[in-house]
């Protein structure tokens, strides 16, 4: 809420809903004529829409955050909020099959709208493509031999669940990190189903855009490649974080970094949420 610097009369974004606990929190410091525009693709998200006519949950994808803003008259905006990964009410849902540890259906579809499964990747996805996206996305040292492995349990029947997508890997799991191992191959995928790179990159690029000179973007991003994407666009406007300069040689960036080095959850937000241990904030205030 400090990053955002909240302005009674503001018009603000929250571009991942979830259970409403950010949206709440700005809705406090909103007065009468502030608004709020809240984001998510989750149907069961939308069950804990506010009565506060303030405030309108929208059911649709951040990545199309400008058009549904303008479909709702508004060009502009005072801030934009992002808090990426998966919600607590997805993750403890067995059947949205986005837990680890809580047998389900191979699905982690965040919209249940769209057609592609967990399932249709872990069995039909070539083992070069397996290979890349658990290598890029996932971050796993050992991601040819889960691909591999994957494939050959296919072979053997369809994976149709959590429990026999982690039978699959187990022998690869180093002992220890077997927890940690799977988080990363079931985030790869999640990934994959998402397109949360591609939707991520649509909403930085929209954001500048839509942000008033002042404004400001704040992002919590939970893996690191999330979180590179967000550093080098708030620090040259780019994702390959290149500097560019104009005709002066004064570098051209749509932001001000507001931090400097990312923020990260103390001892006592730890304690107090785990789930919270790999969150990273930036805050950016458009110039």
């Amino acid at each position: 809420m400090e990053g955002l610097d909240v302005k009674a009369d503001g018009v603000y974004v929250d571009a991942t809903y979830g259970g409403g606990g950010h949206s709440h929190a700005i809705a406090q410091l909103l007065g009468e004529d502030g608004r709020l525009y809240a984001f998510d693709q989750d149907a069961d998200a939308l069950a804990n829409a506010p009565t506060d006519s303030r405030v309108k949950v929208i059911h649709g994808n951040f990545s199309h955050v400008k058009a549904y803003l303008r479909l709702e008259g508004v060009r502009k905006v005072d801030g934009i909020l992002a808090d990426l990964g998966i919600s607590s009410h997805q993750i403890d849902a067995p059947w949205r099959g986005f837990s680890t540890r809580l047998e389900g259906q191979l699905d982690m579809r965040m919209d249940v709208r769209q057609e592609t499964t967990a399932a249709d990747i872990v069995n039909t996805y070539e083992e070069d493509d397996l290979r890349n996206i658990l290598k890029l996305y996932g971050e796993l040292p050992n991601a040819g031999q889960m691909a591999r492995s994957i494939v050959e349990a296919r072979k053997e029947g369809e994976i149709k669940t959590t429990g026999e997508l982690c039978e699959s890997v187990r022998r690869h799991l180093p002992r220890g990190y077997e927890n940690k191992y799977l988080a990363m191959l079931f985030q790869a995928i999640r990934i994959e189903v998402n397109g949360e790179q591609e939707a991520l990159k649509a909403l930085l690029e929209q954001s500048s855009e839509l942000l008033k000179e002042g404004g400001r973007l704040a992002v919590i991003s939970y893996h690191s490649l999330e979180d590179r994407l967000v550093k080098n666009y708030i620090k040259t406007g780019n994702f390959k974080g290149e500097v560019k300069k104009d005709f002066y040689g004064n570098p051209i960036a749509p932001y001000r970094a507001v931090n400097r080095k990312v923020i990260t959850p103390t001892e006592a937000e730890l304690q107090d949420n785990s789930r919270s241990r790999s969150a990273k904030l930036r805050v950016g205030e458009r110039v």
